[in-house]
């Protein structure tokens, strides 16, 4: 194979992901196309055989592309929330492409005008964090901040959308979607975790997390990795456990937390989108917990 066949094939692989970055950054499926469109074309103009990792790398350069539309957008006082993304979240206006009807699925027209309230970088970090679990220290890189800044960024933009004004009954799903996890979790009922979480579900667990579940391998805790993707995996993960884990409303999100003593020592954090929970975040740095509010419900 060619070189130039080769990058053209590794570029089409990551494209309909790069397309949904793109998507939930600008809100509308033309531009995110252009978007990943422009990363080819610098694709080109640079040499591929120097680029170590090509994922990370075209990641890079897209949100680079989309965070100038955005702040093009903000200094234009341009509605940046397009006509076409109310078709777009619209499964059934996009009878074609596969990956158009998944991706209008996941985001939803009430997130994408959420998003349309944060500030170029809060949504920068948001989406990349958040929605695709990019490391703070990449996603600092792209915005020229620290990685401290970035985790700031998106606390910030993690408040705001919490916040906001949604449809009617979507507060209401997530605390359903998070009660019926631990109820299936406590239970072990492998199949129950199964239908909550999403096909793309993501765990991610941070290093004093780490740290605790080495400690207590001896005691039945479970054997972590810094992130793992699928619901299968992370149902094993969870299946009978969580029995000590208490709901809690975290940032004013139902979640849950460990509090021997009433005291968080790990919070559960969980992002959901329509009906499923599409990621998980064990947290149990202490700098991190102390700067969260939390209202921990019953035992």
């Amino acid at each position: 194979m060619e070189p130039a066949d080769w990058v053209a094939n590794r570029f089409e692989a990551e494209r309909d992901r790069l397309v949904a970055l793109a998507y939930r950054m600008l809100g509308s499926r033309a531009d995110a196309e252009d978007a990943v469109q422009e990363s080819w074309m610098r694709l080109t103009r640079a040499e591929p055989a120097s680029v170590e990792n090509l994922g990370g790398w075209l990641t890079t350069v897209v949100s680079r592309v989309c965070l100038d539309q955005l702040r093009s957008r903000r200094v234009r006082d341009h509605d940046a929330l397009e006509p076409d993304a109310l078709e777009d979240a619209s499964p059934a206006s996009h009878p074609g492409p596969e990956h158009e009807v998944v991706m209008a699925e996941s985001v939803g027209l009430a997130m994408l005008v959420v998003l349309e309230r944060l500030d170029p970088a809060e949504r920068v970090a948001f989406v990349l964090h958040d929605m695709f679990a990019i490391p703070f220290e990449q996603i600092g890189v792209i915005l020229d901040r620290s990685p401290a800044a970035v985790r700031q960024l998106a606390s910030r933009a993690r408040r705001r959308v919490q916040g906001a004004e949604v449809p009617a009954g979507s507060v209401d799903r997530h605390g359903e979607l998070v009660s019926a996890f631990l109820a299936a979790s406590r239970s072990g009922d492998f199949e129950g975790l199964l239908s909550v979480l999403d096909v793309d579900v993501v765990l991610r667990v941070d290093a004093a997390a780490l740290a605790m579940s080495e400690a207590r391998q001896g005691h039945g805790a479970p054997e972590l990795s810094p992130e793992v993707r699928g619901p299968v995996v992370v149902a094993e993960t969870f299946k009978g456990r969580a029995a000590a884990a208490q709901p809690a409303l975290i940032d004013g999100a139902a979640g849950a937390a460990w509090a021997p003593a009433r005291q968080p020592r790990v919070l559960f954090r969980f992002t959901t989108v329509g009906d499923k929970i599409t990621a998980i975040e064990l947290i149990a740095d202490p700098a991190t917990i102390s700067g969260c509010e939390i209202v921990l419900g019953p035992q």
